[in-house]
């Protein structure tokens, strides 16, 4: 692959894919790099564990996932790993992969649906913390409407080492692109890289809020009809959005402030 160099590719307002034409692996690759160096930003990580996942464009089932054994911060766009759906290496790397990390993505990659084309999961302290309650996610923030009927929930079944899972796990996720593996962590999916890691962040952050409050007094959960009402009106927020791709704003938002620090990511 030929890697332009970094001054060759500004990426300014919402103009996130400023790249020359015909390489959208590049692009892709890009994208998913910042967003792990995002997630190391807000500290979500935990050591080298985790996973974001994204299908590479073109007809073969192929996917990007982090080198095992990199920090975070260590990801660029040049060392993520291409993969098949059986978390193989399917070309030369130095690198090693979690297989076993990469049976939870490669069942929601399964599906080849539109939707799921970038998948991430996350064993954060606040989402680990609200997967292991047996009420989930309460709707208790503006934040946790925006998955008001749109949360899906999966039973842990150990460390997600067996492929029969996948089957299950799919099914449980159903239509939704968000998902609490209960006494696990968090998933959630997107069309785009800027899509889902939004997704995650709000997800992240409905946790967080709700651990908080949880800790400060007795919440203070809304009724059914008004969290759907709210959760429909996040949904027209997001549509908003869409003549410039939901995440995208918030995405070129965060590759500045990345890149006031560090454009490694890039390489």
């Amino acid at each position: 692959m030929d890697m332009p160099i970094a001054s060759e590719l500004p990426l300014t307002g919402v103009d996130i894919n400023a790249l020359p034409p015909g390489d959208g692996e590049w692009v892709l690759r890009r994208q998913l790099a910042a967003a792990y160096r995002l997630v190391d930003h807000f500290g979500w990580t935990e050591l080298i564990y985790g996973h974001l996942t994204a299908r590479v464009p073109g007809e073969a089932p192929h996917f990007l996932i982090n080198p095992f054994g990199l920090n975070y911060d260590e990801v660029t766009a040049s060392n993520l790993v291409k993969i098949d759906l059986d978390g193989k290496i399917v070309e030369p790397s130095p690198h090693p992969v979690n297989y076993a990390g990469f049976v939870i993505h490669s069942a929601v990659h399964m599906a080849h649906a539109e939707r799921h084309k970038v998948v991430m999961h996350t064993h954060t302290r606040a989402g680990m913390a609200v997967c292991a309650l047996k009420d989930g996610l309460l709707p208790i923030s503006m934040t946790a409407t925006a998955f008001h009927g749109k949360l899906s929930y999966h039973d842990y079944e150990g460390p997600s080492l067996d492929l029969d899972e996948r089957e299950r796990l799919l099914k449980n996720l159903g239509n939704n692109q968000a998902m609490m593996l209960r006494n696990h962590g968090l998933l959630t999916t997107g069309r785009s890289v800027p899509e889902a890691f939004l997704r995650l962040y709000r997800l992240e952050r409905a946790c967080q809020i709700q651990v908080d409050a949880a800790a400060a007094g007795a919440l203070n959960v809304m009724g059914d009809n008004l969290a759907a009402k709210s959760g429909a009106d996040m949904d027209r927020f997001s549509e908003m959005e869409s003549a410039v791709g939901i995440g995208d704003l918030e995405f070129a938002a965060l590759l500045r402030k990345l890149d006031k620090t560090d454009t490694s990511w890039r390489n």
